[in-house]
C-alpha cells in the first residue's frame, strides 16, 4: 500500500492559489493565511530589491496584503494569483518610486525562496549566465560588490524582469502579464539585462586577458 495514503485513501493535493482566493472571498480566514505563507517570502525579496530599505519593504509588504483583503471581491478566477498579487507589488512599487528616491542596495548572496517557502540558492549563485572566471574565496566580495552596482545600473524596465525573473520565479509569460508586456519583450529585457551585466564583469571573467 502507498504509504503516501491514509487509511487507503490518498492524500488530498494542496489547493491551488486561485482556489484559496475563492475560498477566501467567501469568509475563509484560514485560506488567506496559507496564500500569506506561500508569497510572503518571494514578494518581500520583490519589495526590497525594488525600495532598497527592509524596514520600507515591510511595510509595503503590509499593504500588498491589505490592497488584497480589501480588493478580494474584484478578484477573477480566470487569472493567476500570482499574476494578480506582482501587479499590485508593482504598482506599489512604482507609486513608491514617485514618491521619494531610494538608493538600491541590493544583496545579492541572501537565499532565494521558491514558492513553497523553501530556502534555496542565492540570486548570485544562480545568475549562472553573468560567467566569470575568477577565484571565489579571493574574489567574492567584489564580485558582489560589482554585480549589485551594475544591476543599480540597469534600465528600470530591465531590472524589474530580472529581478521577477530571479528573486521570485515567475515565468516570462506571467513577469509580462504583471508589466503589461508581451512574452517575447519580456524575454528580450532579461537578455539585454543579462548582456549589459556580461559587459560591465567583462574584467573578471579573466584575469588572464
Amino acid at each position: 500500500m502507498d504509504e503516501a495514503s491514509t487509511n487507503g485513501r490518498p492524500e488530498a493535493p494542496s489547493p491551488s492559489d486561485e482556489a484559496l482566493m475563492a475560498s477566501f472571498r467567501h469568509g475563509d480566514a484560514r485560506a488567506f493565511e496559507v496564500l500569506v505563507s506561500r508569497h510572503r517570502r518571494g514578494l518581500f525579496n520583490f519589495l526590497l530589491r525594488s525600495v532598497g530599505n527592509q524596514s520600507r519593504a515591510e511595510e509595503l509588504l503590509q499593504d500588498v496584503f491589505v490592497r488584497v483583503i480589501r480588493a478580494k471581491g474584484r478578484y477573477e478566477q480566470t487569472a493567476r494569483f500570482s499574476t494578480w498579487i506582482y501587479t499590485i507589488a508593482r504598482n506599489i512599487c512604482v507609486d513608491e518610486s514617485r514618491r521619494a528616491k531610494f538608493r538600491r542596495t541590493v544583496s545579492l548572496d541572501s537565499p532565494r525562496r521558491g514558492r513553497d517557502g523553501e530556502e534555496g540558492a542565492s540570486m548570485l549563485e544562480t545568475t549562472a549566465e553573468v560567467q566569470v572566471g575568477v577565484d571565489d574565496a579571493a574574489m567574492g566580495p567584489t564580485l558582489q560588490s560589482r554585480l549589485a552596482a551594475a544591476i543599480d545600473r540597469l534600465p528600470e524596465d530591465q531590472r524589474e524582469v530580472f529581478f521577477m525573473r530571479q528573486l521570485s520565479g515567475l515565468s516570462f509569460k506571467e513577469i509580462g502579464e504583471v508589466v503589461g508586456a508581451p512574452e517575447n519583450t519580456v524575454k528580450s529585457r532579461m537578455r539585454y539585462a543579462l548582456e549589459k551585466l556580461r559587459e560591465e564583469l567583462v574584467d573578471l571573467h579573466d584575469p588572464g586577458e
